[in-house]
């Protein structure tokens, strides 16, 4: 483990298996509970860094960067299984076991680490992983994942940003809003990562039932009810998951409030 000195603050960074480093930050006493980001965020953008000091009472939170983003680096070619390599670094770094928070397809990310690190995790709990069972739907992220490959290899970082806000719904005013900001750069930096994401959610996004039926381990599965096909994945990859148990949070969108979601993680882990 070394430490380094970042944007903001005093930063450890440990080496993945391919010798990539990927930045973390730990606060907190007791369990180790790892938090895996969705798309376009990373340590210091976006929920995590509050989540983080929402549960340090409690447990010894990991807050990363996954690699493309912040201050970790990025080691090409990418894979999935690349990343599953760098939460099973933390786990070792935080004493070989750790519990495992993911939200949107840093869901669907520690699901598959879940798969493949079976009791390294000791419990998994993800909010809104946004695979999705519809025909359209899938046939729209196929097209949105050939899209997204030719701009960022022209390096039209820019292009690939919107056309993820457009797969998820942000109106077209709005995205001229965000482009107008001064985060819209941040957003920028770490375009190439969306095709990770997009990768953590398979061929074609739908939920992964066959492979859910490999986790061992208990797993609460989360949704909120504003976007109404997150309850139907939620409740079908609760149910394929041998232990898998399944909440809706009453007025919740993907953006969940975080004072909502932290006493719900902070009785599952602690059970």
């Amino acid at each position: 483990m070394q430490q380094v000195k970042g944007t903001t603050s005093v930063v450890n960074t440990v080496k993945s298996k391919d010798g990539t480093k990927i930045a973390y930050e730990r606060r907190g006493q007791g369990p180790a509970l790892i938090l895996v980001d969705g798309a376009l965020c990373y340590r210091s953008f976006g929920p995590m860094g509050h989540l983080s000091e929402l549960l340090s009472p409690h447990f010894s939170v990991i807050n990363y960067d996954r690699r493309g983003r912040g201050e970790s680096g990025d080691t090409l070619p990418y894979s999935v299984d690349r990343e599953i390599e760098d939460i099973e670094a933390l786990i070792e770094e935080v004493g070989g076991k750790a519990f495992v928070f993911g939200t949107s397809s840093g869901g669907c990310l520690a699901l598959e680490a879940a798969i493949k690190l079976g009791n390294k995790i000791k419990k998994l709990a993800m909010y809104e992983p946004p695979y999705n069972n519809d025909p359209a739907a899938r046939n729209g992220l196929k097209e949105y994942g050939k899209q997204l490959g030719e701009a960022l290899a022209a390096n039209r970082r820019g292009d690939a940003v919107v056309l993820f806000m457009k797969v998820v719904g942000s109106p077209d005013e709005a995205i001229q809003g965000m482009r107008q900001a001064p985060m819209w750069p941040l957003f920028e930096s770490v375009a190439p990562t969306l095709a990770y994401d997009n990768a953590t959610l398979g061929e074609d996004g739908a939920v992964p039932t066959n492979r859910a039926s490999k986790v061992e381990i208990p797993t609460l599965v989360l949704n909120g009810t504003v976007i109404p096909f997150m309850r139907g994945s939620a409740e079908t990859l609760a149910k394929a998951i041998p232990h898998g148990q399944h909440r809706t949070l009453e007025g919740q969108s993907h953006d969940v409030n975080l004072e909502v979601l932290t006493p719900i993680l902070f009785e599952w882990f602690s059970a």
